[in-house]
């Protein structure tokens, strides 16, 4: 297969820094859309895969899932797209099944949109920390023109992995959703809860975030060491969103579950400690969960109504020559919300 040679920012091992490097892009098949990267967030995974923290990084290592550009080529049977049209890549280029609706579970595996299997190349597949990139029209997502683009970003992959969990536990007008942890993904469970007409209480364990979240869209905010607070929300919430991407203690969260309702898990995988008390869960039929970004058709739905909400991610705009610092920042939680890296700067 024909390719062409792209500039990016990667990393050839666990401990080196990212910098400039060239990469190759297949050409557009019949069926691919090319893109013209403007704008790619950075997510925790970024780090996590740059420096090999969960195993199985293959180097060079090209980051970026949350990516927003501009359509520069199409292919010959391409009937979704035009040239110059807004488009959106998020985590998954390609899926081992053509009729799944959830391709993030599905059984067969999922092409990542970066460090996967690239059948095409029968290499491993480089991610948005790049010039451009191709990617099968089908896991192309359409971008509403009115919304912020650079904030538009972090959607594609700290939206979609709130946004999910909200639909399928059917939050709605009225809903009592609770967030545990405000940073990139807290901020926007807080925002896409609030538009879909939830009352939202943030969780937090320490004070001084009452400000923030209530101009994000929370009404109220829980000092969860605070056992006299945590008792005041007993049995109140529909659905918690635990976004804390380490392992920490959610036996208090329980308690403050409606019967028949659910804390679902999106920022930690690995094993919980303390370990989990099962009794108010067998006594109120209370659940814990876990859920995994989004399907397509998921997030082009969470894009669309972000579009008519006007919703967007808090950012901070930075170069591409700067990620290494905005690196050990995120690792410090220093950025409000989400680093968005202008890839204008990768001509410099």
């Amino acid at each position: 297969m024909k390719t062409t040679n792209t500039k990016a920012f990667g990393t050839i091992a666990p401990d080196a820094d990212l910098m400039q490097m060239d990469i190759e892009r297949r050409e557009i098949t019949a069926h691919d859309v090319e893109i013209d990267i403007l704008y790619c967030g950075v997510c925790h995974s970024d780090l996590h895969t740059a420096r090999n923290d969960w195993g199985g990084t293959k180097y060079p290592a090209v980051p970026g899932h949350e990516i927003v550009g501009r359509v520069t080529a199409i292919g010959a049977e391409v009937t979704k797209f035009e040239i110059g049209d807004l488009a959106a890549i998020g985590c998954m280029v390609e899926c081992a099944c053509p009729n799944c609706k959830e391709e993030q579970y599905c059984e067969s595996g999922f092409t990542a949109t970066y460090n996967s299997h690239d059948a095409y190349l029968n290499q491993q597949t480089f991610g948005g920390y790049s010039e451009k990139i191709v990617a099968k029209e089908s896991f192309v997502l359409k971008v509403p023109a009115n919304l912020d683009l650079a904030a538009v970003a972090p959607l594609l992959c700290a939206g979609v992995t709130t946004w999910s969990p909200l639909r399928h536990w059917n939050v709605k007008k009225g809903s009592k959703v609770a967030v545990v942890g405000l940073g990139g993904l807290g901020h926007m469970a807080i925002k896409l809860a609030k538009g879909l007409g939830a009352d939202v209480t943030l969780f937090s364990r320490t004070p001084g975030k009452t400000e923030d979240a209530n101009k994000l869209g929370a009404s109220n905010v829980v000092i969860s060491t605070d056992k006299e607070q945590m008792k005041a929300v007993a049995n109140t919430f529909d659905l918690i969103i635990d976004t804390v991407p380490y392992a920490h203690d959610v036996n208090p969260y329980i308690t403050t579950l409606k019967t028949n309702s659910t804390l679902v898990l999106v920022g930690f995988l690995g094993e919980l400690n303390p370990p989990l008390n099962t009794a108010p869960l067998v006594l109120g039929r209370k659940s814990i969960a876990g859920s995994l970004i989004g399907g397509i058709e998921e997030t082009q739905e969470m894009l669309d109504f972000c579009g008519k909400h006007n919703i967007v991610s808090d950012i901070e705009l930075i170069e591409m020559q700067d990620i290494n610092v905005a690196y050990e920042r995120m690792l410090k939680s220093d950025v409000k919300y989400r680093f968005v890296i202008d890839m204008n700067s990768l001509k410099k």
